[in-house]
Formats: C-alpha cells, structure tokens, sequence
C-alpha cells in the first residue's frame, strides 16, 4: 500500500465569488466540563492538564502521574465542587462568556462596526478550532483572537494561541489573524474593577484589608521569562491607586497552586488564615485576573477561603463578584478591540452591487462558482 508524506488539510467550505468578506472577533476562555459528573471532569482534566504549557514536566513522566494517579482521584472530588457553582444555565464561566460575547457584539454594532463575536473555550466544548471551523465556513475572512486573560501567561494566553496555530497548520485558506497579548494596565479594565470594588464598599462598607488573589502559577516560569508575576503586579498597583489605598491596606496573593512545586508567592489561603489569627477583622476578596466567575473564584475563593479565614478568628468575609457582564467592563473590553480591529473594513457598508459585478466578471472569465 503506498504511503504518502503529503500534509492533510481540512476539506475546505463552498465558496462563491462574489461573497462578502467579514471579520470577527474570537473571545477564548479556558473552559469547563460540559456536566458536574466525575466522568465529564475527567474528560476534561485530561485535555487540561495534558497540555504542555499547563505543566512543564517531561510528557513521560507526567503521562504516568496524570493518568497513573491524578485521573484517578481527582474527577469525582473535583465534579463536587463544580455541583456547588452550577447553575440552571450550566457552567457559571460558559454562561458569563456568552453573556460577554453577545454584549460585546452589541457594544460594537452601536458604534458602527459590522464585526461578529463568537466565544471558544480552550478546553471542552466549543472548541477553538470548531469555533474557527464555523466562522470560516460563514465566510469571515478576518479573526481577532481576544483571550479573556488580562495578564499574559504562556499557561493560558499562549496556549490559546497554540489552539489557533494547530487549527491554521491544517488549513488551506487561512484567515487574516490577529492577536491581543494582554491588557493587564488598560485603563478600561482597571476602571472596570475600580468601580466594581467602590461600588461593592458603598453598600457595605470598607474592610481592613483588601486581597487581591491570582491564580498562581509555578515560580519557575517568572525566572524562565514568563511576564504574568510582573503583570499582575502593576495590575495590583494600579488598581490600588484607582481605590486611593496605600501599601498597607491591600495585598497580592496568589491561588489554585497545583502539586507539590514552589508557586508564586504568597498564597491565597495560608495569607488569609494568617492575616484571621493577627486579628484582621474584615477582609475582602477581588480576582482582577478572572473576568468571569468560576469554580476558582466562587468555590475556590468564596466558599473554602471565606471558611479559612473564618475559623482562624476573622470576623467578616467579603467576595467581591468579578466584572461578568459588568457594563463598564464590556465598554473597556470594546475599546480593546477597536484599538485591534484598526484597519480592518468593519465599518465599511457590504456594496452588493460591487460583489454582484465582481462575481459577474468571474463567471465570465471561466468561473464555476
């Protein structure tokens, strides 16, 4: 049987000449299992933490500890935390993300831009590359890649990108692409949280302390040149400022450490059970790194943190709720993608007599289509 080297690209959709070309803008988020069942996590914890930006440990080794031990053991612990966030509608971050997505579409048709917005998750369902698959075959030849991570970390940020490349490495034809690297000092964003915040204290007051928790990463990754420790600080910086806090009323932790290996620093839980037993009355808790609620923010933080602190003495938990579909923040998240899409036709009406004479021309050049 003969045996071909020859790449092997996707079927490519019908095509016309004469057909408009459109651009859209790509929401990714990182993802969630489709059900709170041990079987739908596991499903899911294997496609994330089988990637390789997720965890830098050679594939071999890793590939015995995920599915010698993790897989095992994990699922049905992990699905019990998803039941307590789940909602009628499903997955508290899928639900945010559409809500998102069709907001943003709105927020840009207002200001005149004929752009569609779609939302992908990184892991699960509505896959990027199905995503991509479904807007190439509607005929949209330009795609801005706007990942819901603020902060740029080869974790997440890259990993997104990774999703694109593989997808355009099996296409013919691809689309023009483009990408948003982070907007963790964008000043939408931080007035979105800003507000956010202000809005939260007005109504219950202020506390002692404000934390403000990261999801953690591995320590390693700073000091191998990853930026995301770096962003997340001048985020914190600049949005203490916003808030008019000095450097003793708010402080940076990180969370959702996996494993045994030293993460960035400090920790989100051990802080809190520290800061109950020095007295600290009152806290509250902001993610600024997660732009929709999920199982590490309302499980994670609002439930198991909320209990730490409290049975280390605290008197008073507050979670702040992230920006979801925060008005303020679907206006900045519409600015960063203006300031992406420049140059691009999106406020160009479609002439439909141009594409009538264009597809009329190539028919009579010998088009079939």
């Amino acid at each position: 049987m003969p045996f071909s080297l020859a790449p092997t690209f996707a079927k490519e959709p019908p095509f016309s000449h004469g057909q408009a070309a459109g651009t859209a803008v790509l929401l990714c988020n990182l993802g969630t299992p489709d059900e709170p069942t041990p079987s739908a996590v596991r499903r899911y914890l294997a496609e994330f933490l089988g990637d390789h930006r997720v965890v830098e440990i050679p594939r071999p080794i890793w590939w015995l500890i995920l599915h010698g031990i993790i897989l095992r053991t994990r699922p049905a612990k992990s699905a019990a935390k998803y039941g307590s966030v789940w909602t009628a509608e499903g997955s508290p971050l899928k639900v945010w993300t559409e809500k998102q997505a069709k907001l943003l579409e709105g927020w840009l048709g207002q200001r005149g831009h004929q752009v569609k917005v779609r939302y992908a998750m990184r892991y699960g369902s509505t896959s990027i590359a199905s995503q991509l698959d479904a807007l190439k075959a509607e005929g949209f030849t330009r795609v801005l890649v706007l990942p819901l991570y603020p902060q740029y970390s080869a974790t997440t940020t890259a990993s997104v990108f990774d999703a694109v490349y593989t997808w355009a490495a099996r296409t013919r034809l691809i689309p023009e692409l483009r990408f948003v690297n982070h907007y963790h000092d964008d000043a939408g964003y931080i007035n979105a949280l800003a507000a956010r915040i202000k809005k939260h204290w007005m109504q219950s007051g202020k506390p002692d302390q404000l934390v403000m928790s990261f999801h953690g990463v591995p320590e390693r990754t700073l000091h191998l040149g990853d930026p995301y420790h770096c962003e997340c600080l001048k985020t914190a910086r600049l949005l203490a400022y916003q808030l008019g806090l000095n450097k003793d009323q708010f402080k940076v932790t990180f969370q959702s450490r996996l494993g045994r290996a030293k993460w960035l620093q400090p920790y989100t839980e051990p802080t809190l059970i520290e800061m109950g037993k020095a007295g600290v009355n009152r806290v509250d808790v902001v993610c600024p790194g997660f732009t929709s609620d999920c199982l590490e923010t309302l499980e994670e933080i609002a439930m198991e943190a909320q209990e730490a602190f409290l049975d280390a003495g605290g008197k008073e938990f507050h979670y702040i709720p992230c920006l979801n579909d925060d008005p303020a923040w679907i206006t900045a998240m519409c600015e960063i993608a203006q300031q992406h899409l420049a140059g691009w036709p999106t406020r160009i009406p479609v002439d439909d007599k141009a594409l009538a004479a264009s597809r009329a021309a190539a028919l009579s050049l010998g088009a079939k289509q």
